[in-house]
């Protein structure tokens, strides 16, 4: 089986290549319904606009599509809505907007990713928790077989895996390949996350599917110093 952690750096923007971000944009804010040959193209639906005012990341936009009559869950082409999209492009600003007017936070794109995957790669801590606080479900897992715990310990976003934690996530929690938590902190070198895991209860013996636990995965990606804080908590 090939490296766990290779390749997976950032496998969550979530799918979407920013040329095709763009070209998604594109079209979105050029739709146009030709009545008859030669008549006037009518505007774009109050749906249609919110979608691109969130890809523009324009506040005001938003608003004013919203004030239109656009339902907060309206989506793209890729099965992503405004919240969505907001967390993708970096601003949890717009996600918070969203949230406000009643966005569905378990409303995953058509490639699975939810609202909190997307907080917990980003690392937007406030939007995750107003996300748990409204019913998000931890559990969801997407087309990469990836969950929000995947995601928050891969790009070592601490808080969000505390409050994962909280929410009642198990720290030994196996994954893809049997993979922990732990295990994916690890094979990126977040000595933080993986003292918080530990400190949660994660147990630094566990394996994956090959035989490896967390310590010989920081080994095979010459995290020393991680290896070193999980020998201890091995032999303790």
């Amino acid at each position: 089986m090939s490296q766990p952690f290779s390749g997976h750096r950032d496998a969550v923007r979530p799918h979407v290549r920013p040329g095709l971000r763009r070209l998604a944009a594109c079209l979105l804010t050029a739709i146009v319904v030709t009545l008859a040959p030669g008549a006037a193209t009518q505007e774009p639906s109050a749906n249609a606009r919110l979608v691109a005012a969130a890809q523009a990341g324009d506040p005001a936009a938003i608003a004013r599509a919203l004030a239109a009559g656009a339902t907060p869950n309206a989506r793209n082409r890729a099965g992503e809505s405004a919240l969505l999209i907001a967390l993708k492009n970096d601003r949890p600003d717009l996600a918070s907007q969203m949230l406000a007017a009643g966005g569905d936070v378990n409303l995953a794109a058509a490639n699975g990713v939810t609202p909190l995957m997307a907080a917990a790669h980003g690392g937007y801590a406030d939007v995750a928790r107003t996300l748990l606080d409204k019913g998000a479900d931890v559990n969801a897992v997407d087309q990469l077989r990836k969950t929000a715990m995947i995601y928050a310990a891969g790009q070592g976003h601490t808080d969000i895996v505390l409050l994962l934690i909280h929410a009642g996530v198990d720290p030994n929690a196996p994954y893809s390949h049997e993979l922990t938590a732990l295990m994916w902190a690890a094979g990126y070198g977040h000595d933080d996350t993986v003292r918080a895991l530990l400190d949660a209860g994660a147990n630094a013996k566990l394996k994956d599917d090959r035989g490896k636990s967390a310590q010989d995965i920081a080994r095979e990606q010459h995290f020393t110093a991680t290896a070193k804080l999980l020998d201890a908590a091995v032999h303790d």
